[in-house]
């Protein structure tokens, strides 16, 4: 997970992460997000709406494995809801969910 944290922190410097409900909502609506991710403890009312309005959108969305205030240490904000902006840290991204989803199987 750290790696993941840590692409998350590189995201934000580069200026291509969006954090909160309405920002990212916006980021969706424009087409600007690549990837949409929700913390681990995201609300479940928030967590639907974010999938509503991400599949009406066809932008992906994957849930962390960090909580809320992890991604708060990683990148300086307490949000749950993030969106990537650039094509290639979002493909990055999901195959550290996947190789990390892979990992937590086999133990």
């Amino acid at each position: 997970m750290n790696r993941l944290l840590s692409l998350l922190s590189l995201t934000r410097r580069a200026g291509k992460l969006g954090l909160g409900f309405d920002p990212v909502k916006e980021a969706v609506q424009r087409r600007e997000a690549a990837l949409v991710l929700l913390a681990a403890d995201l609300s479940p009312k928030t967590k639907k709406e974010v999938q509503w309005f991400c599949k009406t959108a066809g932008c992906p969305v994957r849930e962390l494995p960090a909580t809320m205030d992890e991604i708060w240490y990683a990148v300086g904000k307490r949000s749950g809801v993030l969106a990537i902006a650039d094509q290639g840290l979002a493909e990055n991204a999901v195959r550290q969910l996947t190789a990390q989803n892979k990992e937590e199987t086999l133990l």
